[in-house]
């Protein structure tokens, strides 16, 4: 019976999650963007107490429940090892295996550490949330992007609106090499040996299992019904269960409960255990140590597409901007780097693609803006709204539409007027802060070819002027970022 309410649960959960990644219309959101914010690395960064207390009281209480049950790269791992079980050589596949300790907390004080000295490509690459996030928004998203596109084209036939389509692209080779990799690894040693990666790499595991060993309620071996058949240890996908001394190492126990299932002597229960079951000795003290750590961080670290008509805007060239752009409700840049885990969940659900993946070494993974592909329209709030790690707070549509992120710079040679001696007037046009004034090129004849005039105090940088320039390859106006942001 736990186990099929596990199943249950960890089946909506993962179901529920995955969609976020895959939902480019906000539906799934508006319901379920809550489910992000409970994700442990998230909450750490957005230094949200309430749920940082909530899943580490629960994992006192029940174990790591959560690494069963609401962590999408958990459940991952087990339906592979559950595809690689099916077949029937496979069955019975698993042995206790002794804990690789010096590995699971080597990895787990280095991961501290980057997260204490803000090293975000560290903390995104190792975060199983944000890697399950990459390799749905990298591998899964387009194959489900395409099928929507071949349903909106036979919308289109039927003169249906009920399907829209949606440009599939690249937003970052760096990344999806990196979610490629990460999937490829991830699958292996799930196939292979189950929670392999759940219990010597990932941070959060090896943090959960120092305080699950102290949990109330435990898997318990009950030595005067059990056969030695060694049938709990074969089916353990964490290899926790040492059946010739009917010992359960508990800091990697995820309490799947398969063991349970398949005892047929009845012999394993989840049950409280009593006083004699819980020692304080050093290891209760590391627990807490490294659960005080990683709190005491976490409050350390808290001090849609183009309007200028139907016809496709193609092979406009990167600016190099002196300062990146990060969204509006990022407050700062320090504030954003500092937060952001790289889930790319804010990427999977950007309408006008302005937000991709970083190629930089110290934010890689880590969203940033550009307008080659659309700009930022003010009255959309999607990125803030799911955001769970607080890296983009909440802002309403009136507060993002004076909030400058950036200030647009103009490039005289690049102008069109200038270079081709027409007329073109697009930036001032559609700039939709009136921060874009036309002047003539020549101060000393009225009648000459206009040109754009920015007005740096009304510009909040949303980068239609960027975008909506028709100068090729490189725009003739772009944005620079704002170090830190503020209401204009």
């Amino acid at each position: 019976m736990l186990k099929k309410v596990r199943t249950i649960l960890a089946a909506i959960c993962f179901i529920i999650i995955t969609l976020l990644f895959l939902d480019f219309t906000g539906t799934i959101h508006a319901w379920f963007g809550w489910m992000a914010k409970i994700q442990f690395m998230p909450a750490i960064m957005a230094l949200n107490v309430g749920v940082i207390v909530v899943l580490i009281l629960l994992t006192i209480l029940f174990g790591r429940v959560y690494c069963s049950i609401i962590c999408p790269m958990g459940v991952f791992q087990d339906i592979i090892s559950w595809f690689s079980c099916k077949r029937k050589k496979a069955k019975n596949k698993f042995k206790y295996t002794k804990a690789n300790n010096l590995l699971r907390y080597s990895i787990l004080v280095l991961f501290v550490i980057a997260i204490f000295t803000n090293i975000g490509s560290f903390v995104a690459l190792l975060s199983p949330y944000s890697s399950y996030g990459r390799i749905v928004s990298n591998l899964f998203a387009p194959i489900y992007q395409w099928g929507n596109n071949l349903f909106a084209l036979i919308a289109e036939r039927a003169n249906s609106y009920a399907f829209y389509s949606k440009e599939v692209w690249l937003k970052s080779l760096p990344t999806f090499i990196i979610a490629a990799v990460t999937f490829v690894a991830i699958f292996i040693l799930a196939w292979k040996g189950g929670r392999s990666y759940c219990n010597n790499i990932c941070p959060v595991g090896s943090f959960l299992g120092l305080i699950s060993n102290f949990s109330i309620f435990k898997i318990k071996i009950n030595t005067d019904k059990c056969t030695g058949c060694t049938l709990c240890a074969r089916n353990c996908k964490a290899s926790c269960i040492n059946p010739k001394e009917h010992k359960i190492d508990y800091s990697r126990c995820v309490a799947c409960f398969d063991c349970i299932g398949n005892c047929n002597q009845g012999a394993i229960s989840f049950t409280a255990c009593g006083k004699s079951d819980r020692k304080v000795d050093q290891s209760r003290r590391k627990a807490l140590t490294v659960a005080g750590v990683i709190l005491a961080t976490s409050a350390l670290k808290a001090q849609e597409k183009v309007d200028g008509g139907l016809a496709a805007i193609q092979q406009k060239k990167v600016p190099v901007r002196k300062t990146k752009i990060v969204p509006a409700g990022a407050q700062s840049i320090k504030h954003f780097e500092d937060h952001c885990t790289g889930c790319q969940l804010c990427v999977s659900v950007c309408p006008n693609s302005v937000l991709r993946p970083s190629d930089s070494i110290l934010s890689l993974m880590q969203p940033e803006m550009s307008y080659e592909r659309g700009y930022c329209r003010p009255e959309c709030t999607k990125c803030s709204e799911v955001c769970p790690a607080g890296a983009i707070t909440g802002i309403t549509r009136e507060e993002k539409s004076s909030t400058k992120i950036g200030t647009a710079v103009w490039i005289s040679e690049n102008c069109i007027p200038l270079r081709d001696g027409v007329s073109c007037g697009n930036c001032a046009r559609h700039c939709p802060a009136g921060a874009i004034k036309l002047v003539p090129s020549d101060p000393n004849d009225k009648s000459s070819l206009r040109v754009p005039a920015v007005n740096a105090e009304r510009c909040i940088g949303c980068g239609t002027c960027e975008n909506l320039c028709p100068a090729r390859p490189f725009s003739a106006i772009y944005v620079e970022g704002t170090e830190v942001h503020r209401t204009i």
